[in-house]
């Protein structure tokens, strides 16, 4: 009887490999098959653009903003658009527009009703914010995410991985229903359009995954985890750490891998990922490739596509059109706000090394919608990206244009000389005498010396932003740096009401925001 389970393991696992690697050759086949319909980033855009002012022209936002002028106009409907289209923030067109669409109303911004809207708090405002999100929008998200699938082809992982759970730390799958629409997080409302094939794979299930409550969603996680054999991971770093600590702890594991011995992929999103390299690797007992994507309630933008590159490439044919607005003084002011005379250049305008804000349109009615996202080009030609802020999230109150970029590769460079885990941080801006300084809140659960390790921040600061090098010599006379457990920064995140997968600290901390974390860390 035990030979004869042994050998049904045995034939099993053999069968599993056999499927991986079936799955494997179907996905590199599909990926030579989309290269060859490939057109140039500047023939995306512009048919992305006239199939969005096709299919809304008719609506109450395409009547007033003229769509049929750029739509009679095909070769220069992008500059016919954008002189008929103000920018808009999110205030700006819920206000004018949106509003309208919760109260029932049809073809406002896209054509037909809306019936799904993701809540979405962000990490600065206090009031969650109604992404509408169309049934086009959906099927935005999954070809875009079966692109990223056919991706991994290239990414040369085990055949077994793809045979194996794919674990999704996201908010609950659960939708609230408000009398004319239901809203609730994106990853709820994306569960409706999950291919079949897909389920057997998804963990934690669909009922774990409704649980609205973040810790007892991650108990039952915890307590369903040996019965799972995951291949990979998708989450947001802060919380995707927190789950498999208490999973190592729980069980008395050395290394996540005693438990997961088939985890070979983690695709990241929402936050840079040097910080918390050090710490993931820690948690794993051999090496796991890392992927990041770019995904938000207004769609999904960008993944990386090659495993050597540390950048993601632009979805240009993903339903969405981009314009990208240098972020300097001449497009914004000294809060963040976008300027109504900014200047925006289109995808084959745009250069390497700047920073830009993006201004997207999109097939849910977002029209040029500042989401609020700061990218610099690391390869034009490709299309390549990396985040580089907010623009809320910038600081520089004497000129020093500090970007979360800057700030997190300057911690972790920190992190790896001293040799301990740098994770959370956040930054704020102060008077010092009649000139200024930063003051610097720093996760940290080891000891350290707090002014080696404010001394090796500043130095790295210089040598990575020549602009914060000039400042540190005249009008930013200080840096302080403050250490604070690890687990503060999320008891601040539950204080404040924001728990879930898709919650991120803020960077940069101002105003009212500013004065809560000091109260709640006395």
């Amino acid at each position: 009887m035990q030979q004869g389970c042994f050998f049904f393991k045995t034939s099993k696992s053999i069968i599993m490999n056999i499927i991986g690697s079936i799955v494997k050759n179907a996905l590199q086949i599909r990926k030579r098959l989309e290269r060859g319909n490939n057109l140039s980033p500047q023939k995306q855009q512009q048919k992305q653009l006239l199939k969005l002012l096709q299919q809304a022209q008719f609506t109450e936002f395409g009547i007033h903003h003229h769509f049929n002028q750029a739509l009679e106009n095909k070769k220069q409907a992008q500059l016919v658009f954008k002189t008929n289209v103000p920018v808009f923030n999110y205030n700006k067109i819920f206000n004018e527009w949106w509003y309208k669409t919760l109260e029932g109303g049809q073809n406002i911004c896209w054509k037909g009703k809306v019936k799904y809207f993701a809540l979405s708090s962000g990490t600065s405002e206090s009031a969650s914010k109604r992404i509408p999100v169309t049934a086009e929008m959906l099927k935005s998200i999954k070809r875009t995410s079966v692109r990223q699938i056919i991706t991994l082809a290239d990414f040369n992982l085990p055949d077994e991985t793809f045979w194996k759970g794919a674990l999704l730390i996201g908010g609950s799958t659960k939708l609230t229903f408000k009398h004319k629409y239901y809203e609730g997080d994106l990853s709820g409302i994306s569960a409706k359009n999950r291919p079949l094939w897909f389920q057997r794979y998804y963990k934690p299930g669909s009922k774990i995954a409704a649980e609205k409550n973040w810790d007892d969603k991650l108990e039952q996680i915890i307590e369903s985890a040996p019965k799972w054999d995951i291949g990979f991971i998708v989450g947001i770093p802060s919380w995707v750490q927190l789950l498999l600590e208490r999973i190592i702890e729980k069980y008395q594991l050395n290394t996540i891998h005693d438990l997961w011995p088939n985890l070979n992929l983690y695709i990241h999103s929402g936050v840079a990922f040097d910080p918390y390299k050090k710490s993931f690797e820690k948690l794993f007992g051999k090496n796991v490739q890392f992927m990041e994507s770019y995904l938000s309630s207004e769609g999904y933008f960008a993944f990386q596509t090659r495993p050597e590159q540390g950048s993601m490439t632009l979805v240009l044919n993903g339903g969405i059109f981009y314009e990208f607005v240098p972020f300097d003084e001449n497009n914004f002011d000294e809060n963040g706000e976008i300027k109504s005379d900014c200047k925006s250049y289109f995808i084959n305008e745009v250069e390497e090394g700047v920073d830009y804000a993006i201004i997207i349109s999109t097939c849910a009615g977002a029209w040029r919608y500042l989401i609020g996202d700061v990218i610099k080009f690391t390869n034009a030609a490709k299309c390549e990206i990396v985040i580089t802020g907010r623009t809320k999230h910038f600081l520089s109150i004497t000129g020093e244009h500090l970007s979360v970029e800057n700030m997190s590769k300057a911690l972790s460079i920190v992190a790896n000389d001293f040799n301990i885990e740098l994770n959370e941080y956040a930054i704020c801006a102060e008077s010092f005498g009649n000139l200024f300084a930063h003051r610097w809140y720093i996760g940290c659960d080891q000891n350290i010396d707090v002014n080696q390790l404010k001394n090796k921040l500043d130095e790295e600061l210089v040598k990575i932003n020549d602009d914060y090098a000039t400042e540190r010599t005249s009008a930013l006379k200080e840096i302080f740096v403050e250490v604070v457990p690890n687990q503060k920064f999320l008891d601040f995140l539950k204080h404040e009401g924001k728990v879930g997968a898709q919650i991120k600290f803020p960077r940069v901390l101002k105003g009212a925001q500013l004065e809560r974390w000091k109260n709640f860390i006395g």
